[in-house]
């Protein structure tokens, strides 16, 4: 640890997502200063709480925890009074809060809440995964990705990764251009893992010159000539074959519909791959 950065401990009975998230809002706020946060996750009992007071005081550090435990959260609280540490307890106050408006009693039980902290996070793992690998920016993505989609431009395959990406799937994707050799690592991504996405060639003229219309463009630029788009997709085809993917034709598919097939498809695989 720096000795010139305050410190901030995320402690938590759970993973520590949630109060690790609050603190780094929080210290968001503070530009002019570095800080180390700290977190501390499954914390069970009263003597990891002494130690970690201790090692607090130490430090002259903050305290964000997210107990559950009842006794748990006064034990942090009183131990942090004696030794004059600043504590913010996340969990407590919205608890009590809801109890006295409903009556309900909260179960109290370490680790609900990390069921939605890690879905949250993967969900914004994978929208950060789709940004970082799109277009074929970073050709290394293609074999950490649970799907590559491949097609040529204009078939949706942003779109589809980010909204794919919402539903937790990391997907990379890849421009097939005839006058570029595909990145090799395409062809050692495992071909049930592959999509290529085909349109017709005249709904696809039909997208490009609205494209290229809105960009204050020619519509007669080579990017909407029905030749060279039939060029482009007979090129694809040839490397979809190279490579055995499953192929989804997008000419008359919503996202949302291309989005659900390829999600049945990643399901059936992983229950077949045992991933």
């Amino acid at each position: 640890m720096e000795k010139n950065n305050p410190i901030v401990y995320a402690v938590s009975d759970s993973i520590g997502e949630t109060a690790e998230s609050v603190v780094k809002a929080t210290i968001s706020q503070f530009i002019e200063q570095n800080f180390e946060v700290v977190r501390v996750p499954y914390v069970k009992d009263k003597e990891q709480i002494d130690r970690l007071v201790q090692e607090a005081a130490e430090h002259n550090a903050v305290i964000c925890y997210t107990l559950v435990s009842p006794e748990l959260r006064e034990h942090l609280a009183d131990r942090a009074l004696a030794h004059d540490i600043q504590v913010v307890d996340v969990l407590g106050p919205m608890l009590k809060a809801i109890e006295k408006t409903t009556g309900l009693l909260p179960q109290n039980q370490a680790g609900l809440m990390h069921s939605l902290d890690h879905e949250y996070f993967k969900r914004v793992e994978a929208v950060e995964f789709a940004v970082k690998y799109d277009d074929g920016k970073n050709p290394l993505g293609l074999l950490k990705a649970d799907v590559v989609l491949i097609g040529v431009s204009r078939t949706s395959k942003t779109p589809l990764s980010m909204y794919l990406a919402h539903k937790k799937i990391k997907v990379a994707n890849v421009p097939l251009v005839p006058e570029l050799n595909p990145p090799a690592e395409l062809f050692k991504v495992p071909p049930y893992k592959i999509i290529g996405l085909l349109i017709d060639p005249f709904k696809l003229n039909e997208i490009r010159a609205t494209r290229l219309k809105t960009m204050g463009l020619s519509e007669d630029s080579g990017y909407a000539d029905v030749a060279r788009i039939e060029e482009e997709l007979n090129y694809a085809k040839g490397i979809m074959r190279r490579v055995h993917c499953q192929i989804i034709n997008v000419s008359n598919r919503a996202i949302e519909e291309t989005a659900g097939i390829i999600m049945e498809y990643v399901r059936k695989n992983k229950e077949r791959h045992h991933e």
